[in-house]
């Protein structure tokens, strides 16, 4: 399926089993993965009105909208929980289901990893998975999927215990994503049955094309709110805001990996840390957003910063636009192809890192994409609550404080 089109009228009538997102590092939605160049993720009316508007402009700062596809919950005979999508619209019959997804690797691994268990009582627990299985379902996949590991101030080791109360090998996954996805099928579960259609958006996989994806997800705006919100809901994120460094800087961190050439993990922290960090320690954390274990990837520096003053002209420019919170992804590849390295002076030492400083001329490829687009807002819009004047200034703050504080460590502040 990887190059076709999602909505190809030869695969209409095939069934899709749907993995979980490995990459996710934040958000509270379940990232899917369709193919290897597409992620889906729950339909959400005002997103798709931004999608289906998007100003030329901003296309190459978003992920790529691929279109709408039907997902359903699945129950086996033992009562694991799967999410099939069906390119086709119309229902498909069961027993042309149960013959598409069978007992192939693929079904096994998802059963196995990342589904959910109905057992006694409302609650599902997930089933521990057998890494030799995970081993072979991914041997042609990219080798940053097998490296990921938690040092997450949120505990999530229980979400993985089985019936058993055995738990899976620690430092072999992100959590978030599993933590995400099982509050989602969790929900499915409870107010909808098996043969309800689902619509979900498919997007742009924006990670494809990295072999070791870093990811920084940061939530933008000095607001997180959007219009719609009830007065708890609106008092609730104000209260985030003033706590954390959304407030301050315009910018909070809601999640992150990075690959940590030293010990072949991946480094993951996630939004509840972010939310705890003091202007300084957002300074200290973007440093260590571009620390591998060895030394700190200055050659990162300027396109991150070129393309970050790309999108801020970009969004001055989008009158009417309010971004309510949304998030901003800065990815890099965490497998370097040249390096040239020397001595970390002592004003860019951070934390207890024992980075040195490279300055590899050979510029690593990096990205920005804004994504999570729920509650943003613009004239025109066919979930429009309020319509706005002007661009959206707690972005633009948030933006220019973050090109500010890269600037910084580019010239060793």
């Amino acid at each position: 399926m990887v190059g076709q089109s999602p909505l190809d009228p030869s695969e209409s009538r095939t069934a899709v089993l749907l993995e979980p997102f490995v990459h996710q590092v934040g958000g509270h939605m379940s990232m899917m993965k369709y193919d290897e160049h597409t992620v889906c993720k729950p339909l959400v009316s005002q997103e798709l009105s931004f999608y289906e508007s998007l100003p030329l402009a901003m296309r190459q700062f978003t992920p790529q909208y691929k279109g709408i596809v039907s997902v359903h919950l699945k129950k086996d005979s033992l009562g694991n929980l799967t999410l099939i999508a069906s390119p086709s619209l119309q229902t498909e019959s069961c027993g042309r289901l149960d013959n598409a997804i069978g007992d192939s690797s693929v079904t096994i691994w998802h059963k196995r990893k990342w589904a959910a268990s109905t057992g006694t009582g409302s609650e599902h627990t997930l089933v521990k998975w057998s890494h030799t299985q995970l081993t072979k379902t991914f041997k042609d996949s990219c080798p940053g999927k097998m490296l990921l590991r938690t040092d997450l101030q949120y505990h999530t080791d229980s979400l993985l215990e089985d019936a058993n109360r055995n738990q899976p090998e620690r430092n072999s996954y992100n959590p978030w994503g599993l933590h995400c996805h099982r509050q989602h099928l969790n929900r499915m579960s409870s107010k909808h049955n098996e043969n309800k259609l689902h619509q979900f958006l498919l997007l742009e996989n924006v990670v494809s094309k990295y072999n070791y994806p870093c990811i920084l997800d940061l939530k933008m705006g000095t607001r997180q709110h959007g219009d719609d919100a009830s007065e708890e809901k609106k008092a609730r994120h104000i209260k985030k805001c003033e706590q954390s460094t959304s407030a301050s800087l315009g910018v909070r961190i809601c999640g992150m990996q990075v690959y940590q050439a030293d010990t072949g993990h991946f480094l993951c922290k996630d939004k509840y840390y972010g939310r705890k960090l003091s202007p300084e320690g957002f300074r200290q954390t973007l440093r260590q957003f571009l620390c591998n274990g060895n030394h700190l990837r200055m050659d990162l520096l300027e396109p991150i910063i070129l393309r970050l003053k790309a999108l801020l002209s970009v969004i001055r420019k989008q009158s009417s636009y309010r971004f309510y919170s949304s998030s901003l992804l800065i990815i890099y590849d965490g497998q370097e192809h040249k390096e040239n390295t020397a001595p970390l002076d002592n004003h860019l030492h951070f934390q207890k890192t024992n980075c040195t400083v490279s300055n590899g001329t050979n510029h690593s490829r990096v990205d920005v994409r804004m994504i999570d687009f729920a509650h943003t807002t613009f004239k025109g819009s066919k979930c429009n609550h309020t319509t706005y004047d002007g661009p959206d200034h707690g972005y633009i703050f948030g933006l220019e404080n973050l090109i500010k504080i890269l600037q910084n460590i580019s010239e060793g502040k």
